[in-house]
């Protein structure tokens, strides 16, 4: 069933104070700023209600969990140490610091999993070391489980897949296997995972096709049972659609995936420029969005987000239109719970956006707020805003 909110946006009658939302965001200059958004009718108020260190110098990457309120935060420092933090998220988005740990840096992503309740270990990719790392929570000295160093036989088509690049840990809906996109290597890795120790187990992989460069991925499974993941593409400004087949219960066996569909996050007949790069996907429903850094397709400084179509009984996907990121190198963004407002970080731009969005036709639409949080980044460097979260 419809909200109310959900039911007079559509109508647009968003009566005053009908709706406010509190969210995250991390900056590369150490900070993380919790928000408030506030809307009257089709417009809205973003605001910054307090800021906290604890993340180290480069705050990269935020995974919050909203059944305990905890917020994980990964430092992507280039300097050869780094942390791992953890938060309490209270009911206004203040963050309290609960424990830290020292790493040796450069971890794009991060997630929980294994045990009883899925969130007894961390797992992490270390972009440029071209490892994954493991700990044991909670996040102690004592704390590191396992670590697996990726190497490659030769280099890639594209200069920057020079060595290994995993650009993240992403847990299947099963919690059983983590896979790992590897920008560098044209490859989807995948582990087992032991839920009672948090050993993870090597399985071979899915290949990528030259020069793809994968960064993330996305889960989707159909009304009757069918599963895919979606991959985006950060070199070849593109996403692919993968075919996934389970072990038999028991066996004890891997996950594979099978590349089954790619296709640009362009329109047809339209491709990115030299410095454009795709940098993050969502699947709301039967529909798929990808951001586009750098293209300016909306005016000076407005990059896009690209959508797509999913067939609801095979998974395959198909361009539906660009939509403005109302920012500038959009690296981040995501969706509320109810589907009907996009919060978009752009990176270099260094704001958060909020746009509106139509569950029904899954299109954008217009600006509701923006704020400009810390100071703005330099095109193509590791400054400005880096990640954006809904406390929900």
């Amino acid at each position: 069933m419809l909200s109310l909110f959900t039911a007079l946006l559509g109508i647009g009658l968003v009566p005053t104070g009908v709706f406010g939302a509190t969210l995250l965001a991390s900056h590369y200059n150490g900070q993380l700023y919790s928000l408030s958004l506030t809307t009257t009718g089709s417009t809205g108020k973003l605001a910054i209600t307090s800021q906290s260190t604890g993340c180290g110098t480069t705050p990269g990457w935020l995974e919050y969990y909203s059944d305990t309120k905890q917020l994980y935060c990964f430092d992507e420092s280039w300097t050869g140490s780094g942390y791992i933090a953890q938060f309490t998220v209270a009911d206004n988005g203040k963050l309290s610091m609960t424990s830290q740990l020292r790493t040796s840096g450069n971890d794009v992503h991060g997630l929980l999993y294994g045990g009883p309740e899925g969130k007894s270990f961390v797992a992490t990719a270390q972009y440029s070391p071209s490892t994954i790392t493991t700990y044991k929570l909670p996040l102690s000295g004592s704390a590191k489980l396992q670590q697996e160093k990726f190497t490659l036989s030769a280099r890639g088509p594209n200069s920057r897949q020079d060595v290994p690049h995993p650009h993240e840990t992403g847990l299947d809906p099963t919690g059983k296997f983590i896979i790992v996109p590897d920008l560098g290597a044209d490859l989807i890795r995948i582990f087992k995972i032991d839920a009672t120790t948090g050993k993870l187990t090597s399985c071979p992989g899915g290949a990528a096709s030259p020069g793809d460069g994968p960064r993330h991925a996305k889960w989707w499974k159909s009304a009757d049972g069918v599963q895919r993941v979606y991959t985006l593409n950060e070199l070849g400004n593109s996403v692919s659609a993968w075919n996934v087949a389970y072990p038999a219960e028991g066996s004890g066996g891997c996950l594979t995936l099978t590349r089954a569909q790619t296709i640009s996050t362009y329109a047809p007949g339209k491709k990115g420029g030299p410095t454009t790069k795709a940098a993050e996907i969502r699947v709301v429903g039967n529909f798929l969005y990808a951001s586009n850094r750098a293209d300016q397709t909306f005016g000076n400084q407005q990059d896009s987000i690209a959508i797509y179509t999913i067939d609801a009984k095979t998974g395959a996907i198909a361009w539906q239109e660009a939509a403005n990121a109302y920012s500038y190198y959009p690296r981040t963004f995501q969706f509320n719970k109810e589907g009907t407002l996009a919060a978009i970080g752009g990176q270099t731009s260094s704001n958060v956006a909020i746009v509106s969005r139509d569950p029904a036709t899954g299109k954008l639409g217009g600006l509701v707020a923006t704020l400009n949080v810390g100071s703005k980044g330099r095109a193509g460097e590791e400054d400005g805003l880096s990640a954006v979260v809904w406390v929900e």
